[in-house]
């Protein structure tokens, strides 16, 4: 009896989509995987903690407890153009962050007001000398808030005895930009440094003249630069080479300035011919050339359309327009309605006078002009004669940057709460690989779960009832296969058993299973347990509503298939 009970039990099963009973079993696990790594996803990462760098540099900077005795902020005002005067007003916290935390007891430092001009300073332990060896900058930014418009760039200040943390501005020297910086549609890594001119003791500002992007996010972005003593430079962004080149070539204005230049007391000859082509002086116009023939002319072929309407204005008076209750004849005149386009027209080809429309003329060729030859007296373009550069020197060596003395953060931008960390400026590229290593990579991939856990969820629908499945939503299957085939079955029972294979083949498994249970009952000679007849009648009763569904439908397409026949045979006759 259990054998025919399970029977009738997994043949209604593949009534509804043929799904197995192995099947539904694989629908249980999977609906328990989910709600278990729905839990994971739900529940806070574990989240490693803060250790001190060992690490020795000639400047590295995690802002622990003490980081009050090196960072002092700017009291200055900022050096502007015009009339207008900027103080260096926004606020500076040192904290741990609020947007995506990757690690526990990890502070940076944060810019806390928004609009505002933010200025502070350390001085180095050690001036860093570049001379002879690599610099290796790093630090990390987090956009705790995005990045609209404003800058998130370090600046390493030149060695001066002039260098005073209470005065650091924009107009302060500093000997390399780096970091990035975006507003609007720009979008990059400035690497910008400051270069002495070997002959006249002036500074002049070289730009990477194609920077990287800037990463726009809210999780921390690692930004390192590398400068080799051979005068090329690394830009990598999260350990990732993202730009290379040479401070030789890839820099504006160049390092060194041309060895030649224009004479600036040429003067170009005034005789010389630089056009390269004139018009043909011997080029005669044709005599049968018409200058005066009209660009159209009145198409004479043309012919009224027949539904042309003569008779019809364009423009009625509106039918549906009625005089204002409040119009008074004496004071505001007679009254006429408003009008509109004539709707007549709008079906035919046209209303009023026709005329004959216009068309290109064949015979127009326009005001006449020589051709253009060659020029047999062109000299070429002219340009100065050539002179040694007097301003001319060659700097082989740009990478020996000027001595290092402090760090700063000279910056304007809308946006608050961007937290810098973890900084070194050293010579070392495995050092500051080591220190990312510490605190870069172990929290990153965790502040990144914890931003693809806070994006909104799309739940994907699906187009159509052929692409649902019955372990994603058994219930949505059932009702949306069973419609699908009563809906094609009231027009075509055939294309929906074709359509829709699995209910009609569901509803034979299931005829077959009943007769199957009744035989089976009968051969036993005994009364069946109550929960045997239980699912026999539960199947019995959903095997009559289906069929009288299928029924219903079955006639309801054979009327319309008469009804249609009828139709025809009427149009026939």
């Amino acid at each position: 009896m259990r054998f025919n009970v399970a029977a009738a039990a997994a043949s209604a099963a593949f009534l509804v989509g043929g799904v197995s009973a192995e099947d539904q079993k694989v629908l249980k696990d999977e609906t328990a995987a989910e709600s278990v790594a729905e839990s994971a996803t739900k529940a806070a990462p574990e989240l490693p903690t803060f250790t001190p760098s060992k690490l020795k540099a000639p400047f590295l900077e995690q802002f622990t407890d003490d980081w009050e005795k090196r960072w002092k902020p700017s009291h200055a005002k900022k050096d502007a153009t015009g009339d207008e005067e900027w103080a260096y007003v926004g606020e500076w916290s040192v904290e741990e962050p609020t947007v995506y935390k990757g690690m526990e007891g990890d502070k940076g430092l944060v810019i806390k007001n928004p609009a505002a001009h933010h200025a502070i300073s350390a001085k180095f332990p050690k001036k860093v000398d570049t001379k002879g060896k690599p610099l290796v900058v790093q630090y990390e930014v987090k956009l705790q808030n995005g990045l609209e418009c404003g800058g998130a760039y370090m600046k390493l200040l030149r060695d001066t005895k002039a260098l005073h943390q209470d005065e650091f501005s924009n107009a302060t020297p500093y000997v390399i930009m780096f970091g990035p910086d975006k507003c609007g549609h720009t979008n990059k890594v400035h690497f910008i440094f400051n270069h002495k001119n070997p002959k006249t003791g002036e500074y002049e500002e070289k730009h990477l003249s194609s920077p990287p992007a800037a990463k726009i996010v809210k999780t921390t972005e690692l930004y390192t630069l590398i400068v080799h003593p051979n005068n090329t430079y690394i830009i990598e962004q999260n350990g990732e080479q993202v730009k290379e080149g040479s401070l030789l070539e890839d820099f504006t204005p160049s390092v060194n300035p041309p060895k030649e230049i224009d004479d600036p007391k040429d003067t170009k000859p005034e005789d010389w011919v630089d056009e390269a082509r004139v018009a043909d002086p011997e080029a005669k116009k044709p005599e049968d050339w018409d200058e005066d023939a009209p660009f159209e002319i009145v198409d004479e072929e043309a012919t009224q359309p027949e539904d042309w309407l003569v008779d019809e204005p364009q423009i009625i008076p509106d039918p549906e327009a009625q005089k204002p209750e409040d119009w008074d004849d004496e004071e505001d005149g007679d009254w006429t309605p408003p009008t509109v386009a004539n709707p007549k027209c709008a079906e035919v080809s046209g209303c009023g006078p026709w005329t004959k429309p216009m068309k290109k003329n064949p015979e127009h060729k326009g005001k006449w002009t020589a051709p253009y030859i060659d020029n047999p007296a062109y000299k070429g373009a002219w340009a100065p004669r050539q002179i040694k550069n007097p301003n001319f020197f060659e700097d082989k060596t740009p990478a020996n940057f000027e001595p290092i003395g402090a760090i700063g953060f000279e910056i304007w931008t809308m946006q608050n709460n961007i937290l810098f960390d973890n900084i070194y400026v050293g010579h070392s590229v495995a050092d500051a690989k080591k220190l990312a290593d510490e605190t870069f990579h172990k929290k990153h991939s965790i502040e990144q779960a914890l931003e693809e856990a806070d994006k909104p969820k799309v739940e994907d629908k699906p187009a159509s009832p052929s692409d649902l499945k019955f372990l994603d939503d058994p219930k949505t299957y059932i009702q949306e296969k069973l419609d699908l085939f009563l809906t094609i079955a009231k027009k075509d029972p055939l294309e929906a058993i074709k359509f829709v294979p699995e209910i009609a083949g569901g509803l034979a498994a299931l005829f077959v299973t009943i007769l199957a249970l009744v035989f089976g009952l009968i051969g036993l000679g005994s009364s069946p347990a109550p929960a045997a007849k239980k699912v026999a009648a539960d199947v019995k009763e959903k095997a009559k509503e289906v069929k009288d569904k299928a029924a219903s439908a079955a006639a309801t397409g054979a009327d319309t298939a008469k009804e249609a026949t009828k139709r025809s045979t009427r149009s026939q006759s």
